[in-house]
This record gives C-alpha cells, sequence and structure tokens, in this order.
C-alpha cells in the first residue's frame, strides 16, 4: 500500500531552535558567527528566523 500524501510532518522552518544543535551550528556558520553568538541572539530576540538574519547581519558589521 502506498504512503499517504496528503498527510505530511509539519517542519517550522520560520524559527530557530536553540536546543538543536546541528541548527545552532548552521545558522552560526550561515552568517559566519559563532554558536554562541547565535544562542545569545535566540535569548535576546526569540527564535524567528527573519529577525535572527537581520540581527546577526548586524553583529558581523
Amino acid at each position: 500500500m502506498a504512503d499517504d500524501r496528503t498527510k505530511r510532518g509539519f517542519r517550522d522552518r520560520d524559527r530557530v531552535s536553540a536546543d538543536e544543535d546541528y541548527e545552532v551550528r548552521y545558522f552560526a556558520k550561515q552568517h559566519r558567527i559563532s554558536p554562541e553568538q547565535v544562542r545569545n541572539l535566540i535569548k535576546e530576540h526569540g527564535s524567528d528566523r527573519k529577525t535572527l538574519e537581520r540581527e546577526a547581519r548586524k553583529l558581523r558589521g
């Protein structure tokens, strides 16, 4: 029996999870900042990806 293609898993790609090391490392590498800086940004600004990207650009200067 084939998989039901109408039932797809939901992934929240608009957020960065501080609990997931691979997400933090990927975001850090993508924006050329340290994983610790990413975690600090998440603490200060929340986990919204667009907000974090804007703030990461400010850090890089």
